[in-house]
């Protein structure tokens, strides 16, 4: 490598050396998720890849661009893995396969294919499906449900009718839910010690798969391919105002971890929030990026009529990136002060 010239770099760059990293970081909760809601997840994540590939080759094919090049950087399959992650598991097939058409088609292709789109797909997707089949994107298992592997089956593709039983709310949305209802009468403490939704600190099962995101997002800081700079204020975003309202109303507002590991915090901070095209690009421009995302995802999620809010404050903050990156460039060298 010439080192005469720049940029230095020290080691080869490339899309498809990042996303494999990214595919490999996501192996950890998706293996916690495995553990707590059973191998369908693994299903749909098969889904979701073959929906976004098949999406993929079409737009390509019409663009005329070559397949093999785009089809084997990975990019692709690390939106359609996280649509399958954020999805309920027993989503029936098609409602991926909506999700992936919109990422891939809508979000992506539309705006000019890889590097161009200026919203995060896999969070189109899910605002898209949410807004369209509320119910579907709102029935998630509970963690005791002992069900079998072909009756998860059996839902996800159609061949069982959905019952009660087998669906239920996230511990965000439940603990939400319980307070609403309890009308003042009710506390967090005794939501949560009541149900058999939350686990120590958190949503139960949901503690570990947030553990194994954060674990898999460290390698990705570990590895440089991610600055600590969008997670770090998407975590202090929601920590801050989540320890704020719990300390003025502990009645009312859950304590800062429970917030900081139930929903898609981990998944956001270290795997939506880190979107290198949506996201901004500058350091101090991923902080503030991350800290305004993190406050309004917690706002959404406890006051808004939403399971969670990830996705769409990052699309909300998506449409601020370019005033953001202006404001937060760094001075020219040799000019002091001045940009």
């Amino acid at each position: 490598m010439d080192f005469t010239t720049p940029p230095y770099l020290l080691k080869e760059a490339s899309v498809q050396r990042v996303m494999l990293q990214v595919l490999a970081a996501l192996l950890p909760g998706i293996g916690a998720y495995v553990w707590v809601f059973g191998p369908i997840i693994l299903v749909q994540i098969a889904i979701a890849t073959a929906a976004v590939l098949a999406s993929e080759a079409f737009m390509l094919k019409l663009r005329n661009k070559p397949l093999g090049l785009f089809l084997g950087d990975g990019s692709a399959i690390v939106t359609g893995w996280l649509i399958a992650l954020a999805f309920p598991p027993l989503a029936p097939w098609w409602l991926i396969v909506v999700g992936a058409f919109f990422a891939i088609v809508i979000a992506k292709h539309l705006y000019g294919g890889l590097g161009q789109n200026p919203f995060n797909p896999a969070m189109i997707a899910f605002a898209v499906c949410i807004v369209s089949f509320p119910a579907l994107m709102s029935q998630w298992p509970p963690v005791d449900l002992k069900a079998g592997f072909a009756d998860q089956l059996a839902l996800v593709f159609g061949f069982a009718p959905r019952i009660d039983v087998m669906s239920g709310a996230t511990p965000l949305d439940a603990l939400k839910t319980a307070l609403k209802l309890g009308e003042g009468n009710t506390t967090v403490a005794t939501v949560m010690a009541n149900a058999q939704t939350f686990g120590y600190f958190a949503g139960k099962g949901w503690e570990w798969i947030m553990v194994g995101y954060l674990l898999g997002g460290l390698w990705l800081w570990q590895r440089k391919i991610i600055s600590w700079h969008g997670p770090a204020g998407f975590i202090a975003g929601i920590a801050l105002i989540a320890t704020v309202l719990w300390l003025w109303q502990p009645a009312d507002f859950a304590t800062p971890l429970f917030h900081l590991f139930s929903g898609g915090t981990m998944l956001g901070a270290f795997f939506i929030v880190t979107d290198p095209v949506s996201g901004c690009t500058t350091p101090k421009g991923k902080l503030i990026f991350g800290f305004a995302a993190g406050l309004l995802a917690y706002l959404i999620r406890v006051f808004g009529g939403y399971p969670d809010g990830v996705a769409f404050a990052v699309l909300l903050l998506n449409i601020c990136v370019p005033l953001i990156d202006m404001y937060t460039q760094p001075p020219v060298f040799g000019h002091k002060g001045s940009k």
